[in-house]
Formats: C-alpha cells, structure tokens, sequence
C-alpha cells in the first residue's frame, strides 16, 4: 500500500525532482486548517493512484527553502513535478473528485 511520505529540504531534490514518476508536494503547515482537510484525500489518492504517482508532504514551517523557491504564497499548495519541473499547480484545499480531475493525465 503506497502512502504519502514527508519530504524535506534535504530530500527534496531526491525524492522529487529526480523521481521518474510524476510527484504530488503537498505544502503545508500545522496552524493550516484546509490542509489537515485535505490530507485525509490525500492518503486515499496515494492508496488508489501509488503505483502512477507519488504524493509527498513538505511542512513549509520546518523547510522554508523549498516553498521559497518554488513561490509558495498559500497553504495548501500542491506542486505536481515531473522531471524536475513543476507541471502543475493546484492552489487550495479541494474535494477528492475534483482534485482527481484536475490529477488526470498523471493518474
């Protein structure tokens, strides 16, 4: 069973970028409460989609570096990487099945 990982500055660019399947960064924080919204869809996304994508959490608090980069300005930000790249940006908490149409060519 796949499950959402935690990844950090140090990790990042291993994890991520030179991941050879597309990546999902969910940025988030624990004073955000759309994000604690949204980790449980997150988890069941990872379950049903794992083999297709990688869905990984970074804590903006703890790893500011990477938020910053990458022009992070709200919680919850998902980032979908792939070779490297951000391909797509999803601003804001959102249902499973909207979140999942907008993750469709990757899953």
């Amino acid at each position: 069973m796949m499950t959402v990982k935690t990844v950090t500055d140090a990790t990042f660019k291993d994890e991520v970028l030179s991941n050879d399947k597309p990546v999902l960064v969910d940025f988030w924080a624990d004073w955000c409460g759309p994000c604690k919204q949204l980790s449980p869809i997150l988890e069941k996304i990872a379950e049903e989609h794992g083999d297709k994508i990688e869905i990984v959490k970074l804590n903006t608090d703890q790893n500011p570096e990477t938020p910053r980069q990458y022009n992070v300005m709200s919680l919850p930000t998902m980032n979908v990487y792939k070779g490297g790249e951000v391909v797509q940006q999803i601003v804001g908490a959102q249902p499973k099945r909207k979140l999942e149409e907008k993750l469709a060519e990757f899953l």
